[in-house]
């Protein structure tokens, strides 16, 4: 009988882990991402799929929180478990499908280079040749490099996007490649909007490139993605989806239907 006590507290205290478990863990990559996410200045998460990510887990009625991970690090996180989601402007590509199953899309930009303003625009091979391109690893861009402009330009690749860019504003290297939306960004900044400028966007290989962002899971995972996608759908449905995209944007970042 003196066991009793003892067996209810560590079924008490069972019963609280399981429930602290219970959440939806979301994978960002730890690198702000402007618009899409960063840090304030207290350490908050902040940006556009933040606050979508808020908005989902809203119609989910779930509770969510953030696990922060390197960029190149996210599906082997995902599928260790250290999170149920990928929720970091991941490009729903056909390679990474082998890998991982994707919710629907959430939004769809353009991948687009920059360089100096002297340069003359163009994103084709003939374009490039010769040149230094800079471009995050494990990205959609360097799959699009290697098939593309390999043979012409030599690629230079960096952990983070913010990393290409010093070295591109410095004269470093002659072009960044990436998501039109991130180096658009960066072109409004000081530093940006004074040293360079879009030489064109690049959407001809959707094998390639992808058919848009989306969130990544696990494949066995059916359950949260059916979930994932109603809540996206609710979102997108009721206008929460667009007041959130005018906050940050002034057109329409989902893309074509």
């Amino acid at each position: 009988m003196k066991l009793l006590p003892t067996l209810l507290a560590g079924a008490a205290l069972a019963l609280s882990a399981i429930t602290a478990q219970a959440e939806v863990r979301f994978g960002v990559m730890n690198e702000s991402y402007p618009p899409f996410f960063a840090k304030d200045a207290s350490g908050h998460w902040q940006g556009w799929e933040i606050d979508l990510m808020d908005a989902v887990c809203e119609a989910m009625k779930e509770k969510c929180s953030i696990v922060d991970i390197s960029w190149d690090g996210l599906i082997p996180a995902l599928e260790s478990k250290k999170f149920d989601v990928i929720w970091s402007s991941m490009s729903n590509t056909a390679e990474r499908s082998k890998v991982i199953d994707f919710t629907d899309k959430y939004y769809n930009t353009p991948s687009s280079l920059i360089g100096p303003k002297d340069q003359k625009p163009g994103v084709t091979a003939d374009d490039v040749q010769g040149k230094t391109i800079g471009i995050q690893v494990s990205t959609i861009q360097s799959e699009y490099y290697k098939k593309y402009f390999a043979k012409v330009a030599e690629e230079k690749t960096y952990q983070t996007l913010d990393e290409a860019f010093q070295d591109l504003a410095s004269g470093r290297i002659d072009y960044v490649f990436g998501d039109s939306l991130a180096l658009d960004a960066f072109l409004k900044t000081d530093g940006g909007k004074d040293c360079c400028a879009r030489m064109g966007d690049v959407t001809d290989d959707k094998d390639v490139l992808g058919a848009g962002v989306a969130g990544g899971l696990r494949k066995d995972d059916t359950e949260l993605k059916a979930k994932l996608n109603a809540a996206i759908a609710a979102v997108r449905a009721s206008g929460k989806y667009d007041a959130i995209t005018k906050k940050y944007f002034d057109f329409d970042i989902y893309g074509a239907k």
